[in-house]
């Protein structure tokens, strides 16, 4: 399902308003070649150790999205080109990041979305630290498991509820 952020902002100034639904700050960067991704977002707080984002990518997404807290390090990738094929191959919708991505050519060549900080050639180190399913602080707004992500070349919506397609 194709969304527009600015059209979902629009249909829901109520929900904004009363706080139940955030738009997270414009600092992110759009990776692959998908237009925008939905879901339920799956959360998981991570510092330069991708382990567990890996682990987590090689499970059935099931169609949600993965929202990585990796506490904005520009410092190396927590995800990258073999990643992004797990996000492809295994039904997630797509991911958002607090930190960066390597390998763009490879993301940019997958069917995804990923929004990330930045980019960084350097791998994250692993060992296997970080939590799952906890509330999450993402630029602007709290994430819980649960939540649900709307995210198109426009911005990133945090919604308390699923919100019907303006």
């Amino acid at each position: 399902m194709n969304i527009a952020t600015a059209d979902l902002c629009d249909a829901h100034e109520d929900r904004l308003a009363a706080g139940t639904l955030h738009v997270l700050d414009p600092v992110f960067r759009w990776f692959g070649r998908l237009p925008s991704f939905s879901g339920p977002a799956f959360t998981l707080k991570v510092f330069e150790d991708n382990s567990l984002v890996r682990a987590t990518l090689e499970t059935p997404g099931a169609g949600r999205v993965l929202v990585v807290d990796g506490g904005g390090s520009l410092r190396c990738a927590l995800v990258g080109g073999k990643l992004g094929e797990l996000v492809q191959n295994n039904g997630w919708a797509g991911i958002v990041v607090n930190g960066c991505v390597r390998d763009t050519l490879e993301l940019n060549a997958l069917d995804v979305g990923i929004v990330a900080l930045a980019t960084h050639p350097q791998r994250s180190f692993r060992r296997g630290v970080g939590e799952r399913e906890v509330t999450v602080r993402m630029p602007g707004a709290a994430v819980r498991t649960g939540d649900w992500i709307y995210a198109d070349i426009d911005g990133v919506l945090v919604s308390h509820e699923r919100l019907d397609a303006a």
